[in-house]
């Protein structure tokens, strides 16, 4: 089963201890573009029979991943990620990929990463890796006799549909919307019984409802109605977060259609709103469970 525990700083005592189960999701970084320090760049894995998945790489994910492994959280030591799904290429989604490929191999990960996402992440690996090339030289080549493989990655451009299965879990991607990208991809987890998607970065489709359709767990992104009031906004933010993101009020529609057991709000744009008043806007459309996510949330 899908645990859950949320670390709310608040109020911990109000929240036990769950027993261990088979899939679970954890919030490695729930952040945006905004160099908030209470949340770093969008990052989730996926942690199923102890093997993590990993959705995302934003700035942190490294640390994020050691700081979950220290609290008890299996499958996210360094040698062990090295299957990751991007969603899409901006730049908070992918500023942790150099950490992530050169980091855990530095510390012992001889396995090459696995990475799947859209056209344009073979380019970017290349490019990482020759920026690196004295980095890599030094450590192989020099004192510190590092291993030749840990730091290689394969990389997978995927089209939508089924583009990862293992004994622990089958992976679908689909095609989300999201400003001028010419691919965003969401990611749908079967494993252990459950269903978990993961909508990435998205303007509202009906692509969500069809990959949910009472999922266990949606995480989606999500920023404030109230942003874009014409009393308020002016039109290239409009224009903008219409264009690229979903409204509270489009996500609360589009959740009372997928009907997950549980909405997870990430990579929230709060444009001046509090958290609180964030899940309010969705709460007034959605009856539904639905939860605010924080780095290192555990579902």
């Amino acid at each position: 089963m899908i645990r859950v525990l949320l670390l709310v700083l608040c109020a911990p005592a109000l929240f036990a201890q769950p027993t261990p189960s088979d899939a679970e999701v954890v919030v490695l970084g729930s952040g945006t573009p905004i160099p908030d320090p209470e949340r770093f760049g969008p990052a989730v894995a996926v942690i199923v029979n102890g093997h993590s998945y990993l959705v995302d790489c934003g700035p942190g994910i490294v640390r994020r991943a050691a700081a979950a492994r220290r609290a008890g959280v299996p499958g996210l030591s360094m040698s062990e990620l090295n299957t990751l799904f991007i969603t899409h290429l901006h730049s908070d989604h992918t500023l942790g990929y150099p950490d992530l490929i050169f980091s855990p191999w530095v510390t012992g990960r001889s396995e090459r990463l696995q990475a799947y996402g859209p056209r344009g992440l073979k380019e970017m690996t290349t490019d990482i890796l020759a920026a690196w090339k004295k980095d890599i030289d030094v450590r192989t080549n020099g004192l510190e006799h590092g291993n030749r493989t840990g730091y290689l990655v394969d990389v997978h451009e995927i089209q939508p549909g089924t583009v990862y299965k293992d004994k622990n879990v089958a992976v679908k991607a689909f095609l989300v919307k999201h400003g001028s990208w010419d691919q965003a991809f969401g990611y749908r987890f079967e494993a252990a019984g459950r269903t978990i998607v993961i909508s990435g970065d998205t303007a509202p489709t009906d692509a969500i409802v069809s990959a949910c359709n009472g999922c266990d767990v949606l995480l989606h992104e999500v920023y404030p109605s109230s942003a874009i009031s014409p009393d308020s906004a002016p039109p290239s933010l409009k224009a903008y977060a219409t264009a690229f993101h979903t409204s509270t009020e489009e996500l609360a529609a589009i959740a009372s259609r997928a009907k997950p057991k549980l909405l997870v709000l990430y990579h929230e744009l709060f444009y001046g709103v509090s958290e609180g008043e964030l899940l309010r806007l969705v709460r007034e459309h959605y009856k539904g469970a639905v939860v605010s996510a924080h780095d290192l949330d555990v579902f």
